[in-house]
């Protein structure tokens, strides 16, 4: 699943905060202006009893592989997985299930929205699919610290087996003629299932999902980019389930 190697302040800090994981070492760049974030991930270090290292900007960004690290990189233990059974036997599931989504930054953008939105669990495939790489945890600004994640062998299946455990699968497609507003998001397990960019939903994920559906639009762009798709559904479900 990946999440070994953190980058970015806030990235860092959540990582920290949440206590989820081991953290093995936190490295901050020499020289830095001060800054209350970075004070507050030294402190929090040193509570946790975690080896701080301060080191030359040229070495952390030899030790990097994001451009925007911030000065700020940690290790830990990869992120545990579980499986899709636990994410479908919460009453109230939120799910986000990924179908092909390839490119880091999108799939850290929809971490930070899933996040935001109340999601309860994000189902990857283990192949064909972006891992959570240091750019994901860095534009997911620490999402990834309080999500559940479980990665399948397929998603076509996965979503059929959450279809068959109770779970309202929605797949999200800009050409489907049926409407996101007019489904009922409140009193059922919902899985919002997200396609790739270039191709969307695969075929065989399509077929599977209970429901295809659409965000209308009022302007001149046929569809949303795969990221806004998904926070917009998203905060649907999180509004209709709070009224």
């Amino acid at each position: 699943m990946g999440g070994d190697q953190v980058e970015g302040r806030r990235a860092v800090l959540e990582l920290l905060e949440a206590r989820r994981r081991t953290v093995r070492a936190v490295y901050v760049a020499d020289g830095q202006e001060p800054s209350a974030i970075l004070d507050e991930i030294e402190a929090l270090a040193q509570r946790r009893r975690v080896p701080l290292h301060l080191v030359s900007r040229a070495r952390l960004d030899k030790m990097a592989t994001t451009e925007g690290h911030q000065g700020v990189l940690a290790h830990a233990a990869p992120i545990e997985t579980v499986g899709l059974e636990t994410l479908w036997g919460d009453p109230r599931a939120f799910l986000l299930v990924c179908d092909g989504v390839t490119d880091p930054r999108n799939l850290g953008a929809m971490l930070r929205s899933a996040d935001g939105a109340g999601v309860t669990g994000v189902v990857l495939a283990r192949h064909r699919s972006a891992r959570v790489s240091p750019t994901v945890a860095k534009t997911a600004a620490g999402a990834i610290e309080y999500l559940r994640f479980s990665d399948v062998g397929g998603i076509p299946s996965a979503v059929d087996q959450l279809n068959r455990n109770g779970v309202l699968t929605i797949g999200l497609a800009g050409e489907s003629t049926a409407s996101l507003y007019d489904l009922d998001l409140a009193s059922t397990p919902v899985a919002l299932v997200v396609g790739s960019e270039e191709k969307g939903l695969s075929p065989l994920t399509r077929k599977r999902c209970g429901v295809v559906v659409a965000i209308p639009q009022v302007g001149h762009l046929s569809s949303l980019n795969a990221g806004v798709a998904l926070s917009v559904a998203a905060f649907e479900v999180a509004r209709q389930r709070r009224s």
